[in-house]
């Protein structure tokens, strides 16, 4: 399969630089980018017995840049193999760059990859360029892909009246019922908001539109990015993650967003009548959230584990920049999603420790709890004796304990609050968030670290918060603090992979 000098050229690159990459500057599991820049997780699938995540790509430097495809694999979803660069901006309708998108096996046991195509023209007589976003096809093997001839395959001509021709991106790309092809596209109609459209072919190359699947107007944030549409549990789920929210749309949440759309899809107007709107992480750092559906049945969702508000937060020796999340299964229960760490990180839990009922009055180290790539596992309830106001989970903690990331429940107020502002950062960016999780007898949280991240799931996943840190990978301290008298059960795991 003949590949251009442009993609020949990243492929070199990337192998030569990730090399002086060592294992222990990366994190034990998160995918990281091969080298350079990582944002969108791109075609998560399964493909001839293999998990495949492309991502959005820059090898060579550590910001954004010219987006190309970065590639890798997996049988477990933890354990992630580099595969070369998948695909650069090598063609005149994709010369700025391969946007978003994802990945589907024909028929002939190819892999189709969709994505969006950017190509920049300047503006005759003027300084300004004009972007056009088009959908764009490739096909391969799981290593190599060539393609399409007749490239775009959705352009601006099937675009509904008063859609932006810049803003039109990220197919998702699934397989209906009938054996034909939908997929799902990010776009902005002219209120300026976000809408997903849905198109549909008969054999994957040649599309034609059929409807609007819900429209924004305004009420979430503005352009709905990254959709992914599948069924869960008897309902529809369309994941997207909309641009510029205010506080007063979705529970105190700004900036950029991963939500889900919950509901049925009207069967004669194809259109999705909503039941409910959530966020999938309360946390600092979650966008673009995509899922696979595994052989056994499960759906697995992955993110990108930055923000785009924060991505100055980082290691400058780092030659890698962006995480994907942890691997997270989903379901619905109570009209709500909720989220767990995949199963088969359970697999990965080594050296136990346990400790029931311990009282927690002010700071509280326990011996062999500590540690950077750690599974901890805890009830937090009241002392029959001495109700507590507020408890402090600190990790990531530097011999004097003058550095740190926290984790802290004020119980007066039933809220949850993340934060990594006295880990030893010097930028003033988002470092903090909170977010409401009630005032029950006890909560129940799952901590998972690992050295450059905290995700932590909230009463058996019901809410999650999410957070990258780039603090001294020595600083391994994990310490627990309450105001009154709490009582802790915990369980402690070192995770080995």
């Amino acid at each position: 399969m003949g590949r251009s000098n442009k993609l020949e050229k990243a492929r070199a690159y990337e192998k030569k630089k990730a090399a002086k990459i060592g294992a222990a500057d990366r994190p034990a599991f998160h995918l990281t980018p091969y080298v350079g820049w990582m944002n969108d997780p791109n075609g998560f699938s399964l493909y001839k017995g293999q998990y495949h995540l492309f991502y959005q790509y820059y090898p060579y430097g550590t910001n954004w840049g010219p987006m190309h495809w970065g590639h890798a694999v997996s049988h477990d979803l933890l354990h992630w193999e580099y595969l070369p660069c998948a695909m650069t901006g090598d063609k005149e309708y994709d010369r700025n760059g391969v946007f978003s998108g994802s990945a589907i096996e024909l028929p002939d046991g190819k892999q189709l990859l969709m994505y969006t195509g950017v190509r920049e023209d300047k503006i005759k007589g003027k300084k300004k360029t004009r972007i056009r976003q088009t959908q764009c096809v490739a096909v391969g093997d799981g290593v190599d892909y060539k393609k399409y001839g007749s490239n775009p395959v959705i352009t601006g001509s099937q675009l509904p009246e008063g859609a932006s021709l810049e803003d039109f991106r990220d197919p998702k790309i699934v397989r209906a019922d009938d054996g034909t092809y939908l997929c799902y596209v990010g776009s902005r109609p002219a209120d300026g908001s976000g809408q997903i459209l849905v198109y549909q072919s008969r054999d994957g190359f040649e599309w034609k539109f059929r409807n609007v699947l819900i429209e924004n107007k305004n009420r979430v944030g503005l352009m709905w990015e990254c959709p992914d549409v599948f069924s869960l549990d008897g309902k529809t789920v369309l994941f997207t993650s909309p641009q510029d929210i205010r506080a007063d749309q979705l529970e105190g949440l700004t900036g950029n967003c991963g939500i889900a759309v919950v509901g049925t899809v009207d069967p004669d107007t194809g259109k999705l009548c909503e039941e409910w709107i959530q966020p999938m992480d309360y946390g600092i750092d979650f966008y673009a959230h995509q899922s696979v559906k595994t052989a056994d049945g499960r759906r697995i969702m992955i993110g990108w584990m930055q923000n785009w508000d924060a991505c100055g937060e980082r290691n400058p020796k780092q030659k890698w920049f962006g995480q994907m999340t942890l691997p997270r299964e989903i379901s619905i229960r109570n009209g709500r999603i909720l989220q767990q760490p995949a199963r088969e990180l359970l697999a990965c839990r080594k050296h136990p420790l346990k400790v029931a009922d311990l009282p927690v009055n002010g700071c509280v180290r326990l011996p062999g709890v500590s540690g950077r790539v750690v599974d901890l596992d805890m009830t937090i309830r009241p002392d029959e004796s001495d109700v507590f106001t507020a408890f402090e989970l600190r990790f990531a903690e530097n011999e004097d304990g003058s550095r740190y990331c926290s984790l802290t429940y004020d119980r007066k107020k039933g809220t949850l609050s993340i934060s990594r502002l006295h880990s030893g950062t010097c930028r003033a960016l988002l470092h903090e968030r909170t977010c409401r999780v009630g005032c029950a007898d006890s909560l129940h949280l799952r901590v998972i670290l690992d050295r450059f991240s905290a995700e932590i799931f909230v009463n058996d996943g019901e809410q999650t918060m999410t957070m990258v840190h780039y603090s001294d990978p020595k600083a391994d301290g994990i310490s627990f603090r309450a105001d009154g008298t709490a009582r802790l059960g915990l369980e402690k795991y070192d995770l080995a992979l």
